[in-house]
C-alpha cells in the first residue's frame, strides 16, 4: 500500500514537474570517487543545480584543486532564493563559473564565486544553457526525472561525457535502452541498497522507521548513468551454475531461456537468456552481449513483448548472450 501511494505521488510529480530531488553529499562522494581520474583538466557543468544549495556544486567546489579541474559551471532554473524548497517563481535564473581557489585558503569564498543572472529561465534546453553546455567536458547532476529522455538525448546530441542520476525504470525506455544496447551508456556504482534519500518538500516522508530521515523522501530503484569508463565495467561476473532445461525453461513467445536471478546465469549456455533488469549492474560488455528486452506489450527492434513461461506472465527481462562460449 505504501509503495502504491509513493508511485502515485511520483506520477503526480511528473505531471506537476516537481522534480526537485536534491542529492545528499555523501551519495555524491561515494559515487564520484570512482571517476577522479576523468576530471583532471576538465570543465564540469552541473546544469540543474542552484550553486547556493546544490551538493553537486559543494562537491566540485571543495574538491576543485584535488581533482585538478579547469572550470566549474552551474546553472539554476528560475529561483534565486537561497531556499531549498523554492517555487521557481522569481524573474530570472542564475549561473556561475568557478575557476578555483584564488586566495589559497582552500575554501570557495563568495568573492570567488560570481553569481550571474541569465536572461531566460535557466532550463537546460534554453539557448543560454546550451551555450554553456558546449563549453563543458563532463556533465554531473541529478536531472528532472520527468524529462530524463530529453535530457539524455541532449547530452548525446552534443557528445558530452556525463555522470547523472536516474530511475531504474528509465532503463526500459526505448530511447535509453537503445543507447545501453549500443554501449553508449551504462550504470555507475550505484546507491546503497539501490535506494536514495532525496531532500524534497513535495512529498510526505515515505521512508521506513529504520531509514527515516527528517525532510527526505526515500526512493527505490535509483541508479547512476554514465558514459565514462569505470573499473566495474571490466569485471567478469563469476558464473557457477550449469544449464538444465528443467531449471531454465524457455519463453512461450521468444527463443530464450528464463533466468530468475543474475547470479544464476548458467556458465555453459550459449543461446539467448532472459535476465532481470538488475543484471545491468553487473554487465561487462566483454563477457556478455545485449540482444534486446522483454518489457512491454509493444514490439519493436529491441523489445519483444512481455515474457511468458507456460502461459504465465513474468517480470521484465533483458535478453543477453554469453560471448565467452
Amino acid at each position: 500500500m505504501e509503495n502504491k501511494s509513493l508511485n502515485k505521488n511520483l506520477h503526480s510529480a511528473k505531471n506537476a514537474k516537481k522534480d526537485e530531488f536534491y542529492t545528499q553529499l555523501p551519495d555524491i562522494e561515494r559515487e564520484l570517487r570512482h571517476y577522479k581520474d576523468h576530471f583532471k583538466g576538465k570543465t564540469v557543468f552541473c546544469n540543474c543545480d542552484d550553486p547556493r544549495v546544490s551538493n553537486f556544486f559543494n562537491y566540485f567546489a571543495l574538491n576543485f584543486e584535488p581533482l585538478g579541474l579547469k572550470k566549474l559551471i552551474t546553472t539554476c532554473y528560475k529561483s534565486q532564493n537561497a531556499d531549498l524548497f523554492s517555487t521557481n517563481d522569481s524573474e530570472s535564473a542564475v549561473y556561475l563559473e568557478y575557476y578555483g581557489d584564488k586566495n589559497d585558503n582552500k575554501v570557495p569564498d563568495p568573492e570567488e564565486i560570481g553569481i550571474k543572472k541569465l536572461s531566460g529561465d535557466g532550463d537546460f534546453r534554453s539557448k543560454e544553457s546550451i551555450k554553456l553546455l558546449k563549453q563543458a567536458d563532463i556533465v554531473v547532476t541529478n536531472p528532472p526525472f520527468s524529462l530524463f529522455r530529453e535530457y539524455v538525448a541532449q547530452l548525446m546530441e552534443y557528445d558530452k561525457k556525463f555522470v547523472i542520476i536516474g530511475h531504474q525504470n528509465s532503463i526500459t525506455y526505448k530511447e535509453i535502452f537503445k543507447l545501453i544496447k549500443e554501449n553508449k551508456i551504462w550504470l555507475g556504482y550505484g546507491f546503497k541498497r539501490n535506494c536514495a534519500h532525496f531532500i524534497n518538500s513535495h512529498y510526505v516522508d515515505y521512508a521506513s522507521d529504520a531509514d527515516h530521515k527528517e525532510g527526505m523522501i526515500r526512493v527505490s530503484g535509483i541508479v547512476w548513468f554514465t558514459n565514462l569508463d569505470i573499473q566495474k565495467r571490466h569485471e567478469d561476473l563469476i558464473l557457477f551454475k550449469k544449464y538444465t532445461p528443467e531449471e531454465y525453461p524457455k519463453y512461450d513467445n521468444y527463443d530464450a531461456i528464463n533466468v530468475d536471478k543474475t547470479k544464476e546465469i548458467p556458465m555453459d549456455y550459449d543461446g539467448a537468456m532472459g535476465v532481470p533488469i538488475t543484471f545491468l549492474d553487473k554487465y561487462n560488455p566483454e563477457q556478455f552481449e545485449i540482444l534486446g528486452q522483454m518489457v512491454t506489450t509493444t514490439i519493436d527492434d529491441f523489445n519483444f513483448g512481455y515474457p511468458y513461461v507456460n502461459g504465465k506472465k513474468i517480470y521484465a527481462r533483458i535478453l543477453i548472450r554469453n560471448k565467452r562460449i
